[in-house]
């Protein structure tokens, strides 16, 4: 799959607008790609629960889980649906919420620097071919857009707040996709 990343937007996504994002600090530019798991319940694909969270509409009593996000405000730049579907929340010039505290090769606060896709799913369910496929359009069209994303420069959450996170789990097939990524000639 190939995707456009036109003024900061993949025109190939929909727009769906989060308040949970701001500038990025003076001289920041995306040179870190964060790889995260998402699903709202646990669990649950489908329905609107995650576009919610991110733009702080999420109804607390809705769900149980939920009082235990409550009040939360994060949101990732983009979210890859389990049938491949892209949602883009916040302008990849711009600074999401997304990694919490986190640390990357001694250099803290990964938001300033970094750019978080979320993939609908869980540390244990497998994630589908039409995520792979997306996730390896979306990482080409990045790495062509913002020349210090590399390879070498693509993490899991657990990996920059190990401890805290363990997203995007075991299951996650690294090997999958960095063989994918080196195939289409990235670096």
């Amino acid at each position: 799959m190939q995707y456009t990343l036109e003024q900061g937007w993949l025109r190939e996504a929909r727009r769906v607008l989060s308040p949970n994002c701001e500038v990025r600090p003076s001289g920041c530019t995306p040179e870190l790609l964060v790889i995260h798991n998402i699903s709202l319940p646990p669990g649950c694909y489908g329905g609107d629960s995650i576009e919610r969270f991110f733009t702080n509409r999420l109804d607390w009593n809705e769900h149980p889980f939920f009082e235990e996000i409550r009040d939360m405000q994060v949101s990732a730049h983009l979210l890859i649906q389990r049938d491949g579907g892209l949602v883009q929340f916040v302008n990849f010039s711009a600074r999401a919420w997304h990694a919490g505290h986190s640390t990357y090769k001694e250099r803290s606060d990964c938001n300033d620097f970094s750019i978080g896709v979320e993939l609908e799913g869980t540390d244990d369910d497998p994630y589908t071919d039409a995520q792979y496929a997306a996730l390896l359009g979306v990482t080409n069209a990045l790495i062509a857009q913002y020349p210090a994303m590399g390879l070498d420069k693509i993490v899991g959450h657990c990996d920059i707040a190990p401890g805290r996170k363990t997203d995007p789990g075991a299951v996650f097939d690294w090997q999958r996709y960095r063989q994918q990524l080196q195939a289409t000639g990235r670096r």
